[in-house]
Parts: structure tokens; C-alpha cells; sequence
């Protein structure tokens, strides 16, 4: 019986994988990329610049300075090439106000007054023959606190 039970351990060792296999492929395209140009600055008083340049021709920029209650204020701007071709370039801010991008990329609201659309124009035609048609005293859902 022991040598039974021998027998079985030292099958099950032996089916066992022995070493590391290959390491698996990257599930994607991953060509490393030269950096041209890499600089840091980082001041103690919160100030900070960023200036990098990769060989497939991306290129960013930073700078920053201390804002407000404690916040930084940074504006910048960086450009590439999309994968159809077309060049990219944004410049931004980012401060008090919020991220602002700019670039001729992004996609603009269109300029105001701009025409209405007529069910537009009818759904508020037919709310303003609602209104008229209701009471014009206070609404009995909404009391006071």
C-alpha cells in the first residue's frame, strides 16, 4: 500500500510544470518609443516646468505656479500626430476657472441665437395653452415648512 501511495506522489511530481514558461505577448503594439527631450524642474515654492519630445514626434509642455489657497496654476500644451494623420495641437490652462483647452480639434457649440427647431417651438406653445388653462393659484402638493 505505501508503495502505492509512493508511486501516485512521485506521478503527481513529475506532471508537475517544472521552470518558467516564455513570458506571454503584450496584448498590444508595444514598439518602444524614443525620448528625445525630458526635462524636469521642480522648485520647492510649487513651481514646476515639464518639457519632453518623444522620436514619433510628440512633444509636451508644462509650467506651473503657486495659485490660490494653496493651488497650482498650470498652463501648457502638447501636439501629436492622430492615427489617421492629422496633426493635433492643444494649448490649455488649468486654474481657478477649471481646465480650458483649446485646439482646433475639439468640437465647438454652435454660435447663439441659433435657429430653434419647430417641435421645440410647438412644445413650448403647448405648454404656455397648459399653463393658461390651469388655475393661477398655489399648488396644494407644496406647503410650508
Amino acid at each position: 500500500m505505501k508503495f502505492v501511495v509512493l508511486i501516485a506522489l512521485a506521478s503527481v511530481a513529475a506532471a508537475v510544470p517544472q521552470g518558467y514558461g516564455a513570458p506571454q505577448p503584450p496584448r498590444y503594439n508595444s514598439d518602444e518609443i524614443a525620448i528625445l527631450r525630458d526635462e524636469r524642474v521642480i522648485e520647492d515654492d510649487g513651481r514646476y516646468n515639464f518639457d519632453m519630445e518623444t522620436a514619433n514626434g510628440i512633444v509636451f509642455t508644462e509650467h506651473g505656479t503657486p495659485g490660490e489657497k494653496g493651488a497650482i496654476n498650470s498652463a501648457g500644451s502638447f501636439s501629436y500626430t492622430a492615427p489617421d494623420g492629422t496633426p493635433i495641437s492643444l494649448q490649455f490652462v488649468a486654474d481657478g476657472n477649471g481646465f480650458q483647452p483649446q485646439g482646433a480639434h475639439l468640437p465647438v457649440a454652435p454660435e447663439f441665437p441659433h435657429p430653434i427647431p419647430q417641435f421645440v417651438l410647438d412644445q413650448i406653445a403647448f405648454a404656455a395653452q397648459e399653463d393658461a388653462r390651469r388655475p393661477q393659484e398655489p399648488s396644494g402638493r407644496y406647503g410650508a415648512p
